[in-house]
């Protein structure tokens, strides 16, 4: 009954929540809609790349959202394969690798040894070779990482990972990377965010796009 109760009076709660927040995000500020219908189930997308700068400042706050999130709310990090900074057969295979990277326990700690090794350490990656050593250095073990880049399940997620990229950058919804869309529908607006409480501001947005329909 005491269970009850409290999920009741946290109703209110919650509606005055939304509301206030109703208020604060607009539609063409803080967000835009870049597609007509939600996803069958809740999600916050990161579209990113190990080769762009601005991604990696981002990896504390999308660390710490993640945490944040719903419970059932997964973040899907999206790796693209559209920079400049080497061949999409290379992009390819790190978006492999990000998802190895999630099989194996520990995807911050991997992607983290990938964002490391490209922009601090200036190393080129030219081969998957190069990503199992990486991975390797970083506590992996090595047959495993070469039983997951081959697996099936771990191809079919990168061939949806790629389609997922391709449908919205042909809508113009991804035009650079870091780009989160929430539930396929709601892209989030950095720019107009409040920049004296920024991760809090960008939390709450995603929070309430959550719930929109």
């Amino acid at each position: 009954m005491n269970k009850l109760l409290k999920s009741l009076l946290l109703i209110p709660l919650l509606a005055l929540s939304v509301s206030a927040c109703a208020e604060k995000y607009n539609e063409g500020e803080q967000f835009t809609i870049v597609n007509e219908t939600v996803t069958s189930k809740k999600e916050v997308r990161e579209y990113f790349s190990v080769y762009c700068p601005h991604c990696l400042q981002f990896e504390p706050m999308m660390h710490a959202l993640q945490k944040n999130l719903p419970q059932g709310v997964p973040l899907v990090r999206n790796h693209v394969d559209f920079l400049r900074a080497a061949s999409p057969k290379v992009q390819e295979m790190i978006t492999k690798a990000t998802i190895v990277a999630g099989q194996l326990g520990d995807a911050d700690k991997y992607i983290g040894a990938i964002f490391n090794y490209v922009q601090v350490q200036r190393g080129v990656i030219t081969s998957e070779n190069d990503l199992r050593n990486l991975f390797v250095k970083n506590g992996a073990d090595g047959d495993k990482f070469d039983k997951l880049m081959q697996s099936f399940s771990v191809n079919a997620q990168a061939k949806a990972l790629k389609k997922n990229q391709d449908e919205m950058t042909a809508k113009r919804a991804i035009t650079g990377v870091p780009t989160v869309i929430v539930n396929g529908k709601y892209k989030v607006n950095p720019a107009k965010l409040d920049k004296n409480n920024f991760e809090k501001d960008y939390e709450n947005l995603v929070n309430y796009l959550l719930e929109l329909k």
